[in-house]
């Protein structure tokens, strides 16, 4: 396994700037931002652009690469997460045009794995949207084999505020659905075990089930404020109560997750995923949010 962090948190610093701090204190892998340059999301932690994929040649995307091998870092995968099952079909051309630019960026840098969410129209119930899914994915996949890149999809309801209630904005998130998705060819999982927390689904047997198409590991911890719990119940769908939390500082089991990870044979990226309110607003505050998470989770990382 290899222990990096995801650049999203970074949006004003240069790429390789991340990689030089991230090398120093120990970190061997980064998952690269790439949402586009002008005119993408404004969400928390999204619309980072730490590469422009509009512009990459083959030529760039090797000397990137070199740049970052020069300073002892590795790329786990590109990250880019929309949602190509949006309500709106001009939205869902604009995102999956860019995403198709990711795959083809990820090819000239010779990065196997495209991290990404599989989507949602959160006006749709669950197997209407599995429609939409199966009319649209199949080409998007197509492109990704030609390329030879396999795409993660994260198992994120997407389902924080008001604006994506009642269905969330990404349908990958239970048992039900993966089994679905996992019989095309050219996915795997990026899992992330905080979004599991707040379900109430088993950890260990989710990891059983479906460690072996796990190729890409986010570290992201989940508290669950039960005040919060209290006051809106679970129809709340996770909304006033599921806190982000850096590795350590909430109720994953940790343990639990590694012990798992190493039974069903993974020993890819593990990249720390930070959305923690308690260590934003100055990079020394990202960066300590960052160190924090290394010393939990370095002694399971070998």
């Amino acid at each position: 396994m290899k222990l990096g962090l995801l650049t999203a948190p970074f949006p004003d610093t240069d790429l390789l700037a991340v990689a030089d701090w991230a090398s120093g204190v120990g970190f061997e892998v980064l998952e690269i931002a790439c949402w586009p340059r002008a005119g993408g999301e404004t969400r928390r932690y999204a619309g980072t652009s730490h590469i422009d994929v509009d512009d990459l040649t083959d030529e760039r995307a090797g000397e990137v690469v070199a740049a970052l091998a020069e300073r002892g870092i590795g790329i786990s995968a590109l990250g880019y997460y929309p949602n190509p099952l949006h309500a709106e079909a001009d939205h869902r051309d604009r995102v999956i045009g860019h995403l198709r630019k990711v795959i083809a960026a990820a090819a000239r840098m010779k990065v196997p794995v495209v991290n990404t969410f599989l989507g949602g129209d959160r006006t749709l119930p669950l197997d209407r949207n599995w429609e939409r899914a199966q009319a649209i994915w199949p080409g998007i996949l197509a492109h990704a084999r030609d390329h030879g890149v396999t795409l993660a999809f994260e198992n994120c309801p997407m389902i924080f505020s008001q604006d994506e209630w009642p269905g969330g904005h990404n349908i990958a998130y239970s048992p039900k659905i993966w089994r679905r998705i996992l019989e095309w060819d050219g996915v795997g999982m990026n899992y992330d075990p905080s979004h599991l927390v707040w379900q109430m689904i088993d950890q260990g047997r989710f990891i059983r089930e479906f460690g072996a198409r796990m190729v890409h590991v986010h570290a992201k911890d989940l508290m669950i404020d039960r005040d919060g719990l209290y006051e809106n119940g679970i129809l709340s769908l996770g909304m006033g109560w599921q806190v982000p939390r850096m590795p350590g500082l909430g109720d994953v089991d940790w343990a639990e997750i590694f012990s798992g990870l190493y039974r069903v044979g993974y020993d890819g990226p593990v990249v720390i995923e930070h959305e923690d309110r308690r260590f934003e607003g100055t990079d020394d505050k990202v960066k300590r949010g960052f160190l924090l998470a290394r010393d939990v989770l370095r002694p399971y990382v070998k």
